[in-house]
């Protein structure tokens, strides 16, 4: 039995930690590897998609002649595309998102566009996993001006994908419940370096310390301004997933899209939003 596998990301699709992903992903047997990624870097675009013009979509010929396909849109038109038969005969049995520039914990989530093409996959009930890789500047930046390392982030994430693979191939059922994703965090390892430990992990709480910077203020009286810091920070709680990274472990976070606080619902019923109904009526009459 062979496992059809997308790979994406929201980096571009030919960033260092899409292509090392890529050449690991292809070495496993029983994957039938297929890529479809940005044209370029779609960073912090969540979940967002193309719905005011066309996708151009063109093939890309990779440096060792595998071949992927890249696109104009979103990571998660990415996945879209490929769930809507973008690659004649084929769609996507498991989703592999990454590997990103940069961690994606605690609120980022919301953010990444690594972890939103992952979530799609949860949209079109296809398991997914997202894989990122903490900076080796030691910060949160996406500094890119020395090379990243990934060699140690996609080998664990080929076993963590082989392993799913494996266990719903033998049994017919995925290792996680329905509907939900992996979002697979790696420390940077430099110099080959492996991890301490691998714990499974809820988010944390990240620290923003945002800045609003004034750049430019032009002729026609508009103003430019950078707002966004890098010195952000984290709780360090135990058991998420900020925490797992600072220790030097890869946190694995099981993610899903129902965001309902269930612990607010019976409070909130309390209030009477019913008689808002009565109210407006009262105002027509």
């Amino acid at each position: 039995m062979t496992t059809r596998v997308l790979l994406t990301n929201d980096d571009g699709i030919h960033a260092d930690g899409l292509q090392a992903m890529r050449r690991t992903l292809a070495r496993l047997p029983g994957i039938d590897l297929q890529v479809v990624a940005p044209d370029g870097n779609r960073s912090a675009m969540a979940r967002s998609i193309t719905v005011r013009h066309p996708l151009t979509v063109r093939e890309e010929t990779f440096d060792d002649g595998a071949v992927g396909q890249a696109t104009d849109g979103t990571p998660t038109d990415c996945v879209r595309l490929a769930a809507q038969g973008i690659i004649e005969g084929w769609q996507p049995d498991l989703i592999v998102s990454g590997i990103n520039h940069g961690a994606n914990l605690g609120e980022d989530v919301t953010y990444s566009g690594t972890v939103a093409a992952a979530l799609e996959g949860v949209v079109h009930d296809i398991p997914a996993v997202a894989v990122s890789m903490a900076s080796p500047h030691g910060d949160w930046s996406l500094r890119r001006e020395h090379s990243w390392d990934f060699g140690v982030a996609a080998e664990i994430a080929g076993r963590i994908v082989g392993e799913v693979e494996r266990v719903t191939r033998q049994t017919g059922t995925l290792p996680m419940p329905r509907r939900t994703i992996l979002n697979v965090n790696v420390p940077y390892s430099g110099s080959g370096a492996a991890p301490l430990a691998v714990e499974v992990t809820r988010l944390g709480r990240r620290l923003y310390r945002d800045e609003l910077r004034p750049v430019d203020v032009h002729p026609d009286g508009s103003r430019t301004y950078w707002l966004y810091g890098a010195a952000h920070g984290a709780e360090l709680t135990p058991g998420t997933d900020l925490h797992a990274i600072d220790r030097g472990h890869v946190s694995v976070t099981p993610l899903h899209l129902d965001l309902t606080s269930e612990s607010a619902i019976a409070p909130l019923a309390g209030h009477g939003f019913e008689g808002l109904l009565d109210q407006i009526g009262d105002l027509l009459e």
